[in-house]
């Protein structure tokens, strides 16, 4: 998995995937691979698992052989034009960017492309060994997905298209792209990642995901006697246990994660993830 130029991380909203994103990001580092990993969503999760304050577009340095930036439309936007389509002079403030910025609001696929494409782009510029996408959830990540197909069906010929087309080259090239998608043992989040996995399979977008299910409690040993407090917890525990074998069992994984159990920091439970990783892979 980490030998790839880039791994797009998705998931159900709350599975984790922030935490995952980071802990593969950690894991990468660990064998001297220099890694950027992007916050697409700018949720905050990925800064706090890496231990920083609030990222911003410009990639920073957050440990050794570790850079993380975020997503800013607006500059992805401007980058665009500026290195891209050579409109030089430009700023974020100008009419013609604020022109294109709306264009962008407006306008199917754009939006999701200049994200998208300012991943890509990195992973072009081989600055990097690594790039992971901390991306949009599940039900999101196929118009991201999806958007270098849609802008060649909506430009036939040009630049742009040319753009496009290799950035959908590089989304499906198995040799560069992995998508991984995290998921927990529970009804709601396997039953959106089985629809996910549907509709990848249709779209042919991007080589078949890996999945790592986060968050699975091992089995107890022994066995809890009595009643009280102690008794109690064993019981919910092998309650929680039974049911997530069934999900598990529905929807095998290619790795997993346990369940982290006490008090931990985002980076301590990216760092635990990390070492987990280790093991597998």
């Amino acid at each position: 998995m980490l030998d790839r130029g880039l791994l797009v991380v998705s998931g159900k909203g709350g599975v984790g995937k922030s935490a995952v994103s980071a802990a593969l990001a950690i894991l990468a580092t660990r064998s001297g691979r220099r890694v950027l990993v992007v916050d697409m969503g700018g949720s905050g999760g990925l800064a706090a698992h890496l231990a920083v304050g609030e990222l911003a577009f410009e990639p920073k340095e957050v440990r050794p052989d570790l850079h993380a930036m975020r997503m800013i439309r607006s500059d992805a936007l401007l980058e665009y034009l500026t290195l891209q389509l050579s409109l030089r002079g430009l700023n974020r403030f100008g009419r013609v960017a604020k022109a294109f910025d709306a264009l962008a609001t407006a306008a199917p696929a754009v939006r999701e492309i200049i994200s998208i494409g300012k991943v890509l782009w990195e992973v072009r510029e081989q600055r990097w060994d690594l790039v992971i996408a901390d991306a949009p959830p599940t039900g999101q990540i196929g118009s991201y997905l999806r958007a270098p197909r849609s802008i060649s069906e909506l430009v036939p010929t040009g630049r742009i298209q040319r753009q496009a087309a290799w950035m959908g080259e590089t989304l499906r090239d198995p040799a560069v792209t992995k998508l991984v998608l995290v998921n927990l043992a529970e009804e709601l989040p396997t039953t959106e990642t089985l629809q996910t996995l549907e509709w990848l399979d249709d779209n042919k977008l991007v080589p078949a995901p890996s999945i790592i299910t986060n968050r699975v409690v091992p089995a107890l040993t022994g066995k809890a006697e009595g009643a009280g407090p102690v008794a109690e917890a064993a019981a919910h525990h092998q309650a929680v246990y039974r049911e997530q074998e069934e999900w598990l069992e529905r929807l095998p994984p290619d790795m997993s994660l346990p369940y982290l159990f006490g008090l931990m920091t985002p980076p301590e439970v990216a760092a635990r993830l990390a070492d987990e990783l280790e093991g597998q892979l």
